[in-house]
């Protein structure tokens, strides 16, 4: 993440016009390995104290990119000491600290301090795409949504322990890493909010080899959910790292009553759209290139059909971050939006916990 929002940073005033701005310091744990970061990145300097740079005058922004463990503690800091801040997805280790994020963020809008989010698939343009035509009605009612997203780095038993597989730095396994990202899809979509979840996790590996020896996963390789929505659609999620064959597959399917969508991440520029108001003998998905300058963020970038990757919705993040901070607006998503997607991985956890339904408070 911080290879890829550094990317973002470095790139983002060659493609729009944004508030200017310096690449500062890059913070890291190892002086030598954040130094040479720094320098490969175009940050102008490095440093391993994140206390003693939030304080610093000449800081005004700061772009959380730590495991989920560091980033309550963090953005409170920088929110009190006047930052705005950009803090990387699920908002927190758990609904405690999130709910504590929002808390500082509301406090610090009060004083003209703004924070964001960083689900950044919500600017992908096909998906960014995908919400306009589901909120312009092209699809009439949504009825249903299939959400999956699968990885396979996991899926190797000899792969080593890391940070994200140790329940005390990343909070939870495939549920907190990836299926935020699924469940946020599914309320910007549809512009609605989960109501009721039941859901499953589990751990296929129990046990990896860590730095002294074998070491137990304490979090999940997948999970499962049923979300139901406000407005009456239905979602089904499912997540995984240990799905042998699946890259970086974000997989979301839109039912409604006129029409459908489908998109998958590892065609990132490509939108299927089904239009159920055509004759029956025309009805087929078409594949909808989204490449053209009249699509979400593609005037900045290059002509019709030549392709955008993964990296360019981080830059297209960046983008919207500054705009919002220059014209002294809140950015999207919200604090209060990872918070709603932190409800909803709580719910999930606890009904797999007790193998039971749970009905969140319409918020």
């Amino acid at each position: 993440m911080g290879k890829a929002h550094s990317n973002a940073w470095r790139n983002v005033g060659a493609f729009f016009d944004v508030p200017a701005f310096t690449q500062k310091v890059l913070v890291g744990r190892d002086a030598d390995a954040v130094a040479a970061a720094a320098a490969r990145y175009g940050w102008a300097e490095s440093a391993t104290d994140w206390r003693e740079v939030i304080s610093r005058e000449d800081i005004d922004i700061v772009d959380i990119c730590a495991p989920g463990v560091l980033h309550a503690e963090i953005a409170v800091a920088a929110l009190a000491a006047g930052k705005h801040v950009l803090v990387e997805k699920p908002l927190a280790n758990s609904l405690s600290e999130a709910e504590s994020m929002v808390t500082a963020a509301q406090h610090a809008r009060d004083r003209g301090v703004r924070s964001m989010v960083g689900f950044t698939y919500r600017r992908v343009p096909a998906l960014a795409l995908a919400r306009s035509l589901i909120t312009g009605r092209k699809l009439g009612v949504v009825r249903q949504v299939r959400a999956a997203y699968l990885q396979d780095w996991l899926a190797d038993d000899e792969s080593p322990m890391t940070w994200r597989l140790r329940r005390e730095s990343a909070g939870s396994g495939a549920l907190g890493d990836i299926a935020s990202h699924a469940i946020d899809q599914v309320q910007f979509l549809l512009d609605d909010t989960v109501t009721e979840v039941s859901g499953r996790l589990h751990t296929f590996v129990s046990e990896r080899p860590g730095p002294h020896g074998p070491e137990l996963v304490s979090v999940d390789d997948a999970a499962w959910a049923t979300l139901s929505l406000a407005g009456g659609a239905v979602a089904s999620v499912e997540v995984s790292r240990v799905a042998l064959g699946r890259k970086n597959a974000l997989q979301i399917e839109v039912f409604g009553s006129k029409g459908s969508l489908r998109f998958d991440l590892e065609n990132p520029n490509e939108l299927s759209f089904f239009d159920g108001t055509d004759p029956i003998r025309e009805q087929g998905f078409r594949r909808i290139l989204v490449t053209e300058p009249e699509h979400p963020y593609l005037d900045a970038w290059w002509p019709p059909g030549h392709v955008l990757g993964w990296e360019n919705s981080f830059t297209h993040e960046i983008r919207d971050f500054l705009l919002a901070v220059g014209a002294g607006t809140d950015p999207s998503p919200s604090f209060e939006d990872g918070l709603a997607v932190q409800r909803v991985l709580a719910a999930i956890e606890e009904s797999a916990a007790a193998n039971s339904l749970i009905q969140l408070a319409h918020r």
